[in-house]
């Protein structure tokens, strides 16, 4: 604890970290590289903190600090999780499927990357899937078409997740085949009955 020996465990490519949610803050740390695949990804994971005493703690991590020049990790905030006490996070969002919007030329806009739930720690998701499979060019995806039994969120039901918003691109080549249409409307005068024989068959 300490400035001085913060600056000691950094320099010997070591982490502080401070455990909170149990009777008392715990301070301890580790060397960096065993944060690797628990920092450097965009899922939420619980994790195990196993110390020098033999005493073990389950935790998720709730704060990182880098440095703004190296990137280098400067000290972790974890928070104590028990079995029977509901924990808030905030949980990375991932989109599977394909949008028909988007396929047509539309822009994919993601409101909330990150998703605030309350559950227990058995409960708690790595991620949250959102399927984009049904938005076309305006449509929405809001938050209630993410319901799970397992977790709560708290965010007001009309929070729109991920949208489709009409692309100029999409916009012009609408206009190009509205005139071109309008074109050919206008120079072939025969082309209705040729038209209605056609869908007749």
């Amino acid at each position: 604890m300490g400035k001085k020996a913060t600056q000691a465990l950094r320099n010997a490519g070591a982490v502080p970290c401070v455990l909170y949610g149990g009777d008392q803050p715990v301070h301890f740390s580790a060397p960096e590289l065993a944060f690797s695949k628990l920092v450097y990804t965009p899922n939420a994971h619980t994790v195990v903190i196993a110390l020098d005493d033999n005493t073990s703690f389950s935790a998720v991590l709730q704060d990182i600090q880098f440095h703004p020049v190296t990137d280098k990790i400067l000290h972790i905030d974890f928070y104590q999780l028990f079995e029977d006490k509901m924990v808030t996070m905030d949980i990375p969002v991932v989109i599977v499927g394909n949008s028909p919007g988007v396929r047509n030329g539309g822009n994919l806009l993601r409101n909330k990357r990150k998703l605030r739930i309350k559950a227990l720690p058995a409960k708690l998701p790595d991620f949250i899937e959102a399927d984009i499979s049904k938005l076309k060019i305006g449509s929405k995806l809001y938050i209630t078409e993410l319901f799970s039994e397992d977790y709560t969120f708290l965010h007001p039901d009309n929070t729109v997740v991920c949208l489709v918003r009409r692309s100029r691109a999409s916009i012009s080549v609408e206009d190009e085949d509205e005139d071109a249409e309008g074109e050919e409307g206008t120079e072939e005068t025969g082309a209705d009955s040729a038209v209605e024989e056609t869908s007749a068959e």
